[in-house]
């Protein structure tokens, strides 16, 4: 391309302004080895394993851990007290299923159960309360 020198400094503007619109490369995103790396993490993992396993105080035990060390994720630390609540309403400690699920909606305001969760009879009512509806 040839550009005669009076042009230059209109050239040079554009090509400045084009510059300007590309997009930065996205943000490299951690991998599952990655995020396992973190002990908080880890523990969230083990924690959610050891609800689905039916192993409540383990769950709980970890669960606690997980968020005492500092999980990164708002998701991740509503997903903790939401099972933490699922926990406590269980076993009949409702006051504390209420502390989790304030816990959970103030760690990720967008957080909500879903449908199936929210029927539940044990904590479905104490969500229900929580939530204001």
């Amino acid at each position: 391309m040839i550009v005669s020198f009076r042009a230059l400094p209109a050239f040079l503007a554009a090509a400045a302004l084009l510059a300007g619109c590309s997009t930065p490369p996205p943000a490299v995103q951690p991998g599952l080895a990655e995020v396992m790396e973190r002990p908080a993490e880890r523990a969230l993992f083990a924690g959610m394993r050891a609800y689905d396993d039916a192993q409540y105080a383990e769950a709980e035990q970890t669960l606690r851990r997980a968020l005492d060390t500092g999980l990164a994720s708002a998701r991740d630390r509503a997903t903790a007290h939401k099972l933490l609540a699922f926990i406590y309403c269980t076993s009949e400690r409702i006051s504390a299923c209420e502390q989790a699920f304030r816990a959970a909606r103030q760690a990720d305001p967008a957080f909500a159960l879903s449908k199936s969760e929210a029927g539940h009879p044990l904590w479905g009512p104490v969500y229900r309360r929580v939530a204001g509806r």
